[in-house]
């Protein structure tokens, strides 16, 4: 079974030098059809003005993903991390006994487009943590590629949730397959273009949930960018 959340449907916030869409319920938007989806909460798309950003705010128990689209995210951290996140790159933050972080746009000039994800973790009060890995478009071109998962399979980041995430890059012609158990749920979110998921045409900000399924199959339409969500 698969249920379709369209982009136009999203909530929607403008504070100016940030531009969002809230999948699910955030903030000042609340649906009480759509506040999370199993362990996934949050999937907000943000646009941030050059120069701006969220100053620095408090987080716990909660496992945290940043995934750039355009641009370059800059974040820094009570743990003392600084780094940039650029396209291609995969951001995780355990919140854990809590953490306090800000992301900034690091371009003067230019905007900010990326994805913040939240997953609910699979234990509470754990030592908070941070890693960031780089996943070359190649590696994600065709297929779905596995940048997050509960043991750091295949060089992915490591989350501390029941949930495995992939990404995949799909143009016209392309096309993967991704096996799921029929007692597991998933979630797929289109980043950027068109792609079909198991033949329903999706376009970007579109979601789908899928229960009782044997498996999500992509397929790319017009410059395809794609993140799954296997979910317990």
């Amino acid at each position: 079974m698969m249920t379709l959340r369209l982009a136009d449907e999203r909530g929607h916030a403008v504070h100016g030098w940030l531009d969002s869409h809230h999948t699910f319920s955030f903030a000042d938007y609340y649906d009480a059809r759509h506040s999370g989806f199993r362990s996934l909460r949050v999937i907000n798309e943000d646009r941030v003005a050059p120069g701006q950003g969220f100053g620095t705010h408090p987080h716990r128990d909660m496992e945290i993903i940043s995934y750039v689209l355009e641009g370059a995210l800059e974040h820094r951290d009570s743990m003392g991390t600084g780094s940039v996140i650029r396209p291609g790159d995969a951001q995780r933050m355990s919140a854990g006994t809590g953490v306090a972080h800000s992301e900034y746009n690091a371009s003067k000039t230019d905007p900010v487009h990326f994805l913040q994800i939240w997953l609910t973790p699979r234990e509470r009060g754990i030592k908070p943590s941070y890693e960031q890995k780089a996943f070359p478009d190649i590696e994600k071109r065709g297929r779905l590629r596995v940048v997050a998962s509960p043991d750091g399979r295949d060089g992915s980041v490591t989350i501390q949730a029941d949930a495995v995430v992939y990404a995949g890059l799909f143009d016209k012609g392309e096309a993967a397959e991704l096996r799921i158990d029929p007692a597991r749920y998933a979630w797929v979110h289109v980043a950027r273009g068109k792609i079909r998921v198991n033949g329903r045409g999706l376009e970007a900000g579109d979601g789908a949930a899928l229960s009782q399924e044997n498996a999500v199959r992509v397929e790319g339409v017009d410059g395809g960018e794609v993140l799954v969500f296997d979910l317990a």
